[in-house]
């Protein structure tokens, strides 16, 4: 029996600051889990990343994670991307420290 697809985005990680990036609709990279693309055909999402794997100048570790569509954009489903999307937790930086000034 198949497994049921879970709708998916493109993550990665910028390949020169480091912090965590997600592949939007119209083929570009945000700092925001919100404004990331979310997939629901599994084949529209493996090609997806598979433009994204190929953007070595840009991106790092690129591939699919799990998320369901959030009344602001699509909202992580596992921990782990939970941490990935609202930054360091180990002290007060990065997203966290821009968010709060803004």
């Amino acid at each position: 029996m198949a497994r049921k697809f879970t709708p998916k985005i493109v993550t990665a990680n910028d390949l020169i600051e480091g912090d965590v990036i997600y592949l939007t609709e119209d083929g570009g990279w945000t700092r925001k889990h919100a404004e990331a693309a979310l997939f629901t055909i599994p084949e529209e999402a493996d090609e997806r990343l598979s433009y994204a794997a190929a953007q070595t100048h840009k991106t790092v570790g690129a591939y699919l994670a799990d998320a369901v569509a959030g009344d602001a954009g699509p909202v992580p489903t596992h921990f782990r991307e939970e941490f990935r999307a609202i930054g360091p937790s180990n002290y007060f930086h990065g997203k966290q420290e821009a968010a709060e000034q803004a």
